[in-house]
């Protein structure tokens, strides 16, 4: 069993790190992409936005932003949960090769699902979604199997 601590001697602690800075930078890039999306729109969300950009309307339901927005939404609903519930099912010691895979898929999923959700395609970005979801109960189990109610 692997050590426990949340130091980087820790393979568990330390590929949890770096999978959660991917999906956390992954998160930024869809922050960025909503920006990107708004200008070269044209639509804001504010009227104070609107100055200083010729054209520019403040409106809350052009539906490309409203696709970007949904999928920043929804990146805000699933990863903090990623985020919290893999810290803890790092203290429970888990096998770093089984924690391993719980945190590519994890990310592989979101990724998935973000490129799904941007270019409206399904069924990807159910399966994206479902993978991402199932990863994240499945270290919930083995979080609440390794504490005391």
């Amino acid at each position: 069993m692997a050590s426990a601590g949340l130091s980087f001697g820790n393979p568990v602690f330390a590929a949890y790190a770096a999978y959660a800075s991917l999906v956390i930078l992954k998160m930024f890039f869809v922050v960025f992409f909503t920006t990107y999306t708004r200008f070269s729109r044209g639509v804001f969300a504010n009227p104070e936005d609107v100055k200083g950009n010729k054209g520019a309307v403040a409106r809350l339901d052009h539906p490309d932003v409203e696709r970007v927005r949904r999928l920043h939404r929804n990146d805000l609903e699933n990863i903090p949960a990623f985020l919290a519930v893999g810290l803890l099912y790092v203290l429970t010691g888990p096998s770093p090769g089984v924690a391993l895979w719980h945190f590519r898929v994890f990310t592989a999923a979101r990724c998935l699902h973000t490129l799904s959700y941007l270019a409206a395609v399904q069924p990807w970005r159910a399966l994206g979604f479902g993978a991402g979801l199932l990863t994240t109960i499945s270290m919930a189990v083995q979080v609440l199997m390794a504490g005391t109610l």
